[in-house]
């Protein structure tokens, strides 16, 4: 059965500028799990690419995020870090 719910803990959001990815910890199944938004998946959502505002756009995007973090988790749940693309969205 694949995770229907991803809890985002926001403290740990992370621009890694030179790897071009936002990085975060969620729960998901009462399970911490590390995540990587690349930064063509944040592009997609806003048309632009991120400039010093990936956090922001993040924020702005959340649900969308989200969603494509749970499809890249039912993908590959054994990764470390579960890597979110463009590729997710649905």
């Amino acid at each position: 059965m694949a995770a229907s719910q991803l809890d985002i803990d926001d403290s740990t959001l992370l621009d890694n500028i030179e790897a071009e990815q936002v990085e975060f910890t969620g729960e998901v199944d009462a399970e911490d799990v590390d995540f990587v938004v690349q930064y063509d998946l944040l592009e997609a959502l806003s048309g632009d690419r991120p400039d010093g505002d990936a956090i922001d756009m993040f924020n702005r995007f959340v649900d969308p995020i989200t969603d494509a973090a749970l499809a890249a988790f039912a993908r590959n749940s054994d990764a470390t870090p579960v890597i979110v693309s463009e590729n997710d969205l649905e």
